[in-house]
This record gives C-alpha cells, structure tokens and sequence, in this order.
C-alpha cells in the first residue's frame, strides 16, 4: 500500500469514527443535542480535528441522512431487482422498509421525529412534487403505477397516495419503537395486517 493510500484510508477511517460518534449522540440524547465538542469528547480528539474532517455540525448531520438514506434507497431497489409481479414487489418493499427502521428503531426515531428546517431538508416527503426529488417516494409511486398500468390515474393522485401509504407506515413504526414490550408474533401481525389494509384498498381502486 503506498503512503497517499494510506493515508487516504485513514482519513476515511477518521471521518467513519466521527460519524458514529456522532450518531451515537444522536441516538441517546437527540439530534437537537449533537454538538462538535460532544463528539470530539467521546472520540478523544480535539474539536480542530473535528472541523478538519467536516466544517461544522449541520455537515455532519448532511453525511449521516445522506447514510441513512441510502439504506432505505438500498432496500426498495433490492425489491426492483426481485422476480415478481407489482403487487408482491409493492407489499416486500414496505415490508422490507418496515423491518430495516426496526433495525435502526432509536436512530430512525431520532431523526425522523426532528422537525428542525437543517433536518426537514432531508427527511421531508409531504410537500407537492415530492416524487420527483426524493428518490424513495419516488420508487413508491413506481409500484403504484405498476399496480394501476390499466387505469388512468394521474400523477398528482398518485403521488398523494404513495404519501400517504408513507405517512401511515411512519405512524406505524414510530408506535412499534415507542411500545417496546410488543411481542415478535404480535408485531408480525400487525405488520402483515397493516400490509393487507393498503394492497385491498389499493385493488378495490384499480
């Protein structure tokens, strides 16, 4: 290994421990509470080398929901890549997504509760014309058009339904993080049946 690449992977290895400090932080105290002196004292570095890595606090918090956000792209488009027809591809995706931020239940809470404008920029999907530039709502519109490839339907009505699946699906989540003691058999049925609400209400409509 030469010295540029060494030294590029440690800088890559640095820029890693920053980041997990940071969403460590994020996890137990809340994104409002992340700070360049907190992470600098949980890693043992000094906040200079902090800003050498990153430029303030809201970079950092950019690199983690773009990290975050991946996960989610990763896991619809491994659906995509899937035998089988719209509706399965539909019902896998949200289940699969369901079961990823369950993974991730306090970080997922964490952020995606945050209503602050530096956090909102990432994790908004309400807002008209959503689909066209947040790629997950995006996917989600996709298998809807799938779904309904014999009816008109346009792509406002579209859109708002692909939203409204999402927003339903949160409220479910951040239940299923926040009531800890569910059990796995009653956790699954819930899932399943949430799952089986939208696809009949979807096929009532195509």
């Amino acid at each position: 290994m030469s010295i540029k690449e060494r030294k590029e992977r440690e800088r890559d290895e640095r820029r890693e421990l920053i980041l997990n400090a940071a969403n460590e932080i994020i996890k137990t105290e809340g994104i409002d509470n992340l700070s360049i002196r907190k992470i600098a004292n949980k890693i043992e570095y000094s906040p200079t080398i902090i800003y050498y890595y990153f430029n303030s606090k809201d970079d950092i918090i950019k690199h983690l929901m773009k990290r975050g956000y991946q996960k989610i792209i990763s896991v619809l488009s491994s659906v995509q890549e899937t035998t089988g027809d719209a509706q399965q591809k539909f019902e896998e995706s949200i289940r699969k997504y369901i079961y990823m931020a369950l993974q991730i239940a306090d970080e997922y809470k964490a952020v995606l509760l945050n209503s602050s404008p530096g956090v909102l920029e990432h994790t908004s999907v309400l807002f008209k014309g959503a689909s066209s530039k947040r790629q997950a709502i995006g996917m989600l519109c996709q298998y809807l058009k799938d779904i309904y490839n014999n009816k008109s339907i346009d792509d406002t009505q579209i859109e708002l339904t692909a939203q409204v699946i999402w927003t339903s699906t949160f409220g479910l989540l951040i239940r299923l993080i926040i009531e800890k003691d569910i059990d796995e058999a009653q956790k699954k049925r819930l899932i399943d049946h949430h799952i089986n609400f939208i696809v009949n209400g979807l096929l009532v409509q195509r």
